[in-house]
Formats: C-alpha cells, structure tokens, sequence
C-alpha cells in the first residue's frame, strides 16, 4: 500500500493550487489531510475510486482532518477520547481488516508556548489510545506530530531549543511514544540523513533557504517493520506550507 499525508494548511487554497491533479499524480491508496480548515458542505471534492472521511473541527476555519481510500474500511472513529482535542477535529481512525491507520493533527504548543500544558495532556491521551489500537492489531500513524525530535530534524535547531515544536518536553513524549511500540518510518529507512525537511515558514524565505523542519511522520508499530518497504518526503511538490510525506507497507 502507498500512505501519503500531508497538512494542506487549508484545503480550499489547496485546491486553488493544484491540489486536485497532485491528488492524482501521488495515486496512492490513502491520502491523509490536516488541516483542512474547513466545515462540511464548503467543498465538493471528490475522487472516483476514493471514499473520504472528514473530522471537522467546532470552530469555523480550524483544524480538520481527512482520510481518502481506495480501500474499504471495517470501521471509522473520530477523535482519541480527549474532549477539546476531538472539538477541534484533530483525529480520524480507519480500521483495516489487518492494521489500523491513523491521521492525527498534534496541537501546537504555540507562541510563548501558551498551550504546551494541554500539549502534555493530548500527548498522554493520544499514546494511550494508540496503545489500545496496538494491543488489537497494528498500527500506522500520519499526520503533522509538530515536534522536530532530534536535532537532525530542523535546520537552526540551538536557536529553536525552547520554541513551540522543539521544546524538551514535546521531544521526551515523542520519544516516549516510540518507546510505547512505534517506529519514525523515515529514520527507519534514513536514520542519518540531513538537510530534508517537511515545514518551511512562510517568512525570511525559509523554504527557499532549505530552513525547514521534519514535524510530518509516519510512525508505525515496530511489529511491521519486516513490511515496511519505503518512506520519503516529496519536498518537490509546493501548495502548502507543508509538503507530503510518504510511505510504502505491504500490508
């Protein structure tokens, strides 16, 4: 299977540039969105093959994620059980006769990290969640996770030590993460590659500069690793702060 995910930072100005024929020439089998930033009915957007389920957030223009499929799922769940997380539609769950795949979209601990304290708490709930999924059967997680864990994963990484994304704290609870079962499909298969990077901010021409970070994953747990076949980033494709990343499992 080819999983692709990828923070749109608003589907409808994603669409308005080139969303639709992206969508087409990535053919994968699942694409996962965050941020779509929308409510239902704003947008028609379909693709013949594909089924999509979509967790909109409460408040208008926020958040969002969505899942398109070529595969018919058992079961489909939205949210992780945390009550503000699930408002802001942070999460869906589609369950396959053999794994799980989940789309998450983490909460930035934002400017003067404002929001790092219910960050810990997401963090908590969505490692136990997806400890529950695991104990069931396998599981592969997709989304923007918004932390950079190790200093290969962002470009100017002793001036970020304590912004929203790089904290100690965001980095120890993605490492405990990994810990609990999972494996970051890109190390996995690039576990010394510099200089590739997922988010580039719209300001200083940073993505021009290659001042980026890799805060968009596939993680997966460490029992499918013999499955895993490829995992990359497409820095070439543009439409979003955001690029897509990728990966290949024979599930």
């Amino acid at each position: 299977m080819k999983l692709i995910s990828w923070n749109v930072n608003g589907l409808r100005a994603c669409v308005e540039k080139g969303f639709k024929d992206i969508f087409q020439q990535l053919d994968a089998d699942c694409v996962c969105l965050q941020e779509t930033k929308m409510q239902a009915g704003q947008l028609d957007l379909a693709f013949e093959g594909y089924q999509s389920f979509w967790h909109y957030a409460e408040k208008k223009g926020y958040s969002g994620t969505a899942i398109f499929t070529r595969k018919q799922p058992v079961s489909v769940a939205y949210g992780i059980g945390n009550e503000v997380g699930d408002a802001e539609g942070r999460a869906v769950t589609l369950e396959f006769e053999t794994f799980y795949l989940v789309c998450l979209y983490v909460p930035n601990s934002q400017d003067g990290l404002r929001r790092l304290s219910y960050r810990m708490e997401w963090e908590d709930a969505v490692r136990d969640y997806l400890s529950t999924l695991d104990q069931k059967k396998p599981v592969v997680v997709c989304g923007d996770l918004n932390v950079a864990h190790q200093e290969i994963d962002l470009k100017n990484p002793k001036s970020n030590r304590k912004n929203a994304g790089f904290t100690d704290e965001e980095r120890e609870k993605f490492g405990q993460l990994l810990d609990s079962g999972f494996v970051d499909t890109f190390r996995y298969f690039h576990p010394d590659q510099k200089d590739i990077y997922s988010w580039w901010s719209y300001r200083f021409r940073a993505r021009e500069k290659n001042a980026g970070w890799r805060i968009d994953y596939f993680l997966a747990s460490k029992r499918l690793c013999p499955n895993l076949k490829s995992a990359s980033i497409h820095t070439e494709i543009y439409g979003s702060d955001h690029c897509p990343v990728e990966l290949e499992v024979e599930i």
